[in-house]
């Protein structure tokens, strides 16, 4: 294909995987009076705590506000529900042109990746109380919880993903690992290092006296590591075997 039927290809792609997140908004839309009750359900629990006594709501600074939370939710759930489609858009314009050993390598790549992301939004999500609560025992006598909108939803929205990304981190040292830039035994040396960041992304993420959630948040994130370092390990053993067959001596 020349570059002007390249163009022309991913214009098309794009136009079909632009309608998709549209019509996924357009749906989505439908759907934002359960999300925002279900988010805001901590502020309620926040509020029983606190009691009458204190202001404890959900505050929009501008008269635009709730159409603006709800367009942002419309957008991020959009993106969601049609990821099969833009998604696949993408593939095909990309497949093309690579070989059939980077095909394998991203289809599995995408096959694990994928559902760790969706495991993380999803702990993610039950975590999400337990800091918005937690966070609240910590105002002092007199004082108001008042939560602005705009924050709030780029807070639990920020979470998600953050989370979502920290399960999908092990598939991300494989990539390197095939990418012959780390071996699994190099992945392995960082063991510590990588229980003393899931612990205490675990404490930080759920409450303090939940210490239940912690350690199984920290133990699924170790899990996923040693899950990766070994899959690594196989893959360089399988290298070597392979190199060895060749006559190459490394």
């Amino acid at each position: 294909m020349s570059l002007a039927e390249h163009l022309k290809e991913l214009r098309k792609r794009f136009v079909i995987g632009a309608i998709a997140l549209v019509v996924g908004m357009v749906a989505a839309w439908f759907l934002t009076d359960p999300i925002i009750w279900a988010m805001t359900e901590p502020i309620r629990v926040v509020a029983e705590t606190r009691g009458e006594d204190d202001v404890v709501t959900l505050m929009y600074q501008s008269i635009t506000g709730p159409f603006d939370m709800r367009l942002r939710i419309s957008f991020a759930v959009g993106i969601l529900v049609s990821a099969p489609v833009w998604l696949w858009q993408l593939w095909a314009f990309l497949m093309p042109g690579l070989t059939r050993k980077e095909v394998n390598y991203t289809i599995g790549f995408v096959s694990a990746a994928v559902p760790l992301f969706a495991a993380g939004v999803y702990v993610g999500w039950l975590i999400m109380p337990h800091i918005v609560e937690l966070m609240a025992t910590f105002t002092p006598e007199g004082a108001s919880n008042i939560y602005d909108s705009k924050y709030y939803y780029d807070f639990v929205f920020k979470l998600l993903v953050v989370v979502g990304v920290s399960f999908v981190l092990p598939v991300f040292l494989v990539a390197l690992n095939l990418a012959g830039i780390m071996s699994g035994k190099a992945i392995l040396k960082g063991w510590r290092a990588a229980i003393l960041v899931a612990t205490i992304f675990a404490a930080l993420a759920t409450p303090s006296a939940d210490v239940v959630s912690m350690l199984l948040l920290a133990g699924i994130l170790t899990v996923l590591f040693f899950a990766a370092a070994g899959v690594s390990m196989l893959f360089d053993r399988r290298r070597a075997k392979r190199e060895k067959a060749m006559g190459i001596d490394l």
